[in-house]
């Protein structure tokens, strides 16, 4: 390692650090701009990278984490069973074949270079774009299902394009067993653009560099991924922590949901080990190991702190153990679409409370925990077309030594924006009546955790909703003697009475119906002293309230 770090030109590597994330970021650009969905255009939930040859991700745009450590397994997967030319375009979304869950569509396109008047495969570029209907039981394709099958199409690594064109048997196959077709040929079309701009200027870079030299990079740059990860180990104490959290139900069964880890840390290597944690369960919250692998990339990158690329460097030196069968690697044919977007959460808040044993000073109380996942969908009678709108709803940030927790703000796995309430009315037939922070949700301390959020949103035609929400029945932890945040609610509000709903589960709206997601705040740190009194600041883009 000592050798490898002295030989290449430092300055020359933050060049390429940053060439490589400015094609990853104008990509997502490129990906924003043309989609057609809110869920995409408004919320951006959506991730590009940039690969080499070998599958090993070379920089991700700082977009959504659960995606971090979850697309290399795509790629590996299309290049196991695909052959590359250039101009074809591979899409998949098979949580047992690299996904994540269905309505995560993956699009990976090969780099070719020439070379001696031959074209070499030089490396990838992929993007993965939550789509907000893929098919299956409801609309959303966000179900309490009992197996995949339920959740929507599953497309294998298939070619979309080849050699530059279409493959319009697959288009149109897809495009027929989803609710909005117009809308998912946009967004597929808006990642294939995307692409297209990412192996361009891949090609560009090489052709001013050379490709030894870029190739060179590419490695150096996971090199010192590696050794920053290492050096975080190492300033560690070595030693095995444990913690165990639970998912509230799986939304079929009442029961808890236990998820355990222990970590091990020896000098500068991590062992993270989830044996223990519950069988995979009947209902859609189990996770695959692509997502239990970018939760455990995730919590360590966020400990670094230090400014090094998104890359695969980071899990060199980190062993993952999640036993198959289990809601942390779950087997086919279980259902998945819960699993990457709230078992992932769990996930974070145990690695998060065992680490707090190893560096209390590092690691936060534990943030909302849920992702407050929200579809809705029936038939627009003024547009006379199907809709399905699909979000996720931000919560308390827990608090950290030495500050507050934010307040309605996403956390951890998820890094996407709201629907701006504007484009949510003009785009479906709703009315948001209500859209506030949830005051005095965040839990007690001498840090406060965050506040959560209030959004009731009316609809104004019959609408079949789906909630996949955790945090309902067991309440966000606090640290160092903090109190546990609120925790959420879901109600449904019907001639001005409530009635509650459960976290998971679908239900039949009226028109004139109040849908009211309450959700979640932020456990607190380290006990509150006696006599304390402090404001709590809300800040609110570029005002602040107290």
């Amino acid at each position: 390692m000592t050798q490898a770090a002295n030989n290449y030109d430092p300055i020359r590597l933050e060049v390429f650090k940053h060439l490589f994330a400015a094609v990853a970021e104008e990509m997502g650009v490129v990906l924003r701009k043309a989609s057609y969905s809110p869920n995409i255009k408004e919320r951006r939930d959506f991730s590009c990278a940039v690969f080499d040859a070998a599958g090993n991700m070379i920089a991700q745009a700082a977009h959504i984490p659960v995606h971090l450590g979850s697309m290399p397994l795509s790629v590996a997967q299309a290049v196991a069973e695909l052959s590359f030319a250039p101009g074809d375009v591979v899409i998949l979304n098979d949580p047992f074949r690299g996904g994540t869950h269905l309505p995560d569509i993956t699009l990976i396109s090969p780099i070719f270079i020439e070379e001696g008047g031959e074209q070499r495969l030089f490396g990838f570029v992929a993007n993965r774009a939550h789509h907000a209907d893929v098919g299956g039981m409801t609309p959303g394709s966000m179900p309490v299902a009992r197996e995949i099958y339920q959740e929507g199409v599953i497309i294998p690594p298939l070619k979309l394009a080849e050699g530059g064109r279409l493959n319009q048997g697959v288009m149109d196959l897809i495009l027929s067993n989803v609710r909005t077709p117009e809308e998912r040929a946009g967004d597929l079309r808006a990642q294939m653009a995307a692409n297209r701009r990412g192996v361009a200027r891949v090609q560009e870079i090489v052709a001013r560099y050379g490709a030894d030299e870029v190739t060179r990079y590419m490695g150096e740059l996971l090199r010192y991924t590696e050794r920053m990860t290492r050096r975080l180990l190492e300033s560690l104490p070595d030693g095995t922590y444990r913690f165990t959290d639970y998912m509230d139900d799986d939304g079929i069964g009442d029961e808890p949901v236990p998820i355990t880890v222990s970590i091990t840390i020896e000098g500068d290597t991590a062992t993270v080990d989830f044996t223990g944690s519950a069988p995979q369960q009947k209902g859609s919250i189990n996770a695959v190991y692509a997502i239990t692998l970018s939760a455990v990339y995730y919590v360590f990158r966020c400990l670094i702190g230090l400014d090094v690329p998104n890359n695969s460097g980071c899990l060199a030196p980190i062993r993952v153990i999640a036993p198959e069968g289990t809601v942390v690697n779950a087997r086919r044919p279980a259902p998945v679409a819960g699993g990457n977007v709230e078992t992932s959460q769990r996930i974070v808040d145990v690695l998060l409370g065992a680490l707090a044993q190893a560096c209390p000073d590092k690691v936060p109380a534990a943030s909302q925990g849920t992702m407050n996942n929200v579809t809705i969908g029936g038939w627009d009678p003024i547009r006379e077309q199907s809709f399905a709108y699909y979000e996720t709803i931000g919560g308390g940030m827990g608090a950290r030594p030495g500050k507050d927790g934010a307040s309605a703000i996403h956390t951890h796995m998820t890094n996407t924006l709201n629907t701006p309430v504007e484009a949510l009315e003009y785009t479906y037939p709703f009315r948001v009546v209500r859209y506030e922070v949830r005051r005095g949700s965040g839990g007690a301390g001498r840090y406060r955790g965050g506040d959560g959020i209030r959004r009731d949103i009316e609809v104004l035609t019959e609408a079949q909703v789906s909630l996949l929400t955790e945090r309902r029945r067991l309440a966000p932890y606090g640290l160092e003697g903090g109190g546990s945040g609120a925790r959420g609610e879901n109600v449904l509000i019907r001639n001005g009475q409530e009635t509650p709903l459960p976290g998971k589960g679908t239900v039949l709206l009226e028109p004139g119906d109040i849908l009211s997601i309450r959700t979640p705040g932020g456990g607190g740190w380290g006990k509150e002293e006696y006599g304390q009194s402090r404001c709590v600041v809300v800040e609110k883009e570029d005002e602040r309230m107290v």
